[in-house]
């Protein structure tokens, strides 16, 4: 098992629903999707992208596994393996199964929620995305590729967000996710090794390599900066030829948030405004030739398309 009984209970508490009999796999439903639901707002990527926020799954199949441990990251990295160290693993359609059920369940106090929109209550019984992002690196988990293609056969859309340290299991997928996301949060080799704090030799390598790969896919790829303000704002000139190289459809470029353990490690100094995220965004597109085509002001967000 991945987690002991006590680490299960701790992200229990904080709103994670396991899945599966491995302990490797959970839910947790986002801010957006329970603000969808009462039509209090939606996320950006509902904005940029179209999905809906309320019918949004958030998993992921590899919660304690990553290869790095971001300054910025708002997972408890005390929990942090390196490798799939376990023998066992669930299956894919047991995952997903087990997700939308979890989902469900997490869900169902909204249907004694007057402000709640019905249209949106029944809808959300069914969701149609799958953001495969919630915590740690889903490429690590050995059956990313299969999973991919069940959602897939289920007419899930689905964002896969990689941190870009398993370029041959990147390589070898055969089921194209809707849209693949890879992390870019540092120019160089030094402010990667500082920031991102990789656990293993060759991770800047590795990035690079993913980096090369992505414009192979046949599905929309986008790369995302997370902006922590002193500490990886700089540089927009290198990042745009790490840019060029991936030529992604789309690049995200957001702020880090002061929100969970990251708080233990930065400060909220190192959160930037918005106008210092777009100004940021608007010189890597310049040097990259990419436009500003939307943006988030209260998820602290633009888009370079």
């Amino acid at each position: 098992m991945s987690f002991n009984k006590s680490q299960i209970e701790k992200l229990e508490k904080s709103g994670y629903r396991f899945v599966g009999q491995h302990g490797h796999a959970a839910v947790k439903t986002c801010h957006w999707t329970r603000q969808s639901i009462v039509d209090k707002g939606v996320c950006y990527k509902e904005k940029f992208y179209g999905i809906n926020s309320h019918r949004c799954l958030q998993m992921s199949p590899a919660v304690p596994n990553c290869q790095q441990e971001c300054e910025f990251c708002w997972r408890d990295l005390t929990y942090t393996q390196t490798n799939w160290e376990d023998e066992e693993y669930d299956d894919p359609k047991s995952i997903v199964d087990g997700a939308i059920e979890a989902q469900n369940n997490l869900l169902c106090g909204y249907y004694g929620n007057d402000k709640a929109n019905k249209k949106k209550l029944e809808e959300m019984k069914n969701p149609t995305n799958a953001a495969i992002s919630l915590a740690g690196e889903p490429t690590l988990y050995p059956k990313i590729d299969e999973l991919i293609g069940e959602f897939n056969r289920r007419d899930f859309t689905t964002f896969v967000v990689s941190n870009g340290q398993c370029p041959d299991r990147l390589g070898n997928l055969e089921n194209d996710p809707y849209q693949l996301y890879l992390s870019l949060d540092a120019p160089d080799e030094k402010t990667f090794n500082e920031v991102c704090r990789p656990r293993i030799s060759d991770a800047w390598s590795n990035l690079n390599e993913s980096l090369e790969l992505l414009s192979s896919f046949n599905s929309r790829t986008c790369i995302r900066n997370t902006c922590v303000k002193g500490r990886n704002m700089e540089n927009p000139e290198e990042y745009a030829k790490l840019i060029e190289k991936a030529d992604p459809d789309y690049v995200e470029v957001k702020a880090y948030m002061f929100v969970g353990s990251s708080r233990q490690r930065l400060s909220l100094e190192n959160m930037p405004l918005f106008s210092e995220v777009k100004e940021f965004a608007k010189k890597i597109g310049d040097e990259c030739g990419k436009e500003l085509v939307n943006e988030s002001e209260v998820s602290r967000v633009v888009l370079l398309e």
